[in-house]
């Protein structure tokens, strides 16, 4: 049986724990890395994109990092539940006209009993940056 430790029911400690793997395994920009953290048949929002299943969520990352460049996440706690965690975050990146961006915003997570998450839901808003104001460089 697939796992991914910590397993739910979390703590505050294992709930920040798994932010810290999720923000580790985003900012190394790979899909494959990235979708199993998840379940096979996860179901995703993110913005106004639904994703369903490791396969998509592998090409969805794909595509995001082709456009999005120098990608750098930072994820904080909010809250969390016995298996749900809810956390903001913002990150960076340029795209390939070289204009900069900082995206800012909330997810939701549901994970299974294996500590596989379920579901993620997204809502993200974009703000231009100039270069020199970059915070994660």
């Amino acid at each position: 049986m697939e796992q991914k430790h910590p397993l739910p029911p979390f703590t505050l400690e294992m709930a920040k724990q798994k932010i810290q793997m999720a923000e580790d395994a985003w900012n190394s920009q790979d899909p494959e890395k990235v979708s199993k953290a998840y379940t096979i048949d996860s179901e995703w929002r993110n913005r106004d994109t639904f994703i369903n299943g490791r396969e998509e969520i592998v090409l969805f990352l794909q595509k995001k990092w082709e456009k999005e460049l120098y990608y750098k996440l930072k994820k904080e706690y909010w809250a969390h539940t016995e298996n749900r965690i809810a956390v903001r975050f913002e990150y960076e990146y340029q795209t390939k006209d070289g204009n900069w961006f900082r995206a800012y915003g909330n997810e939701n997570w549901e994970f299974d009993e294996n500590g596989l998450m379920a579901k993620r839901y997204a809502s993200i808003n974009d703000l231009a940056i100039k270069e020199e104001d970059r915070k994660f460089k």
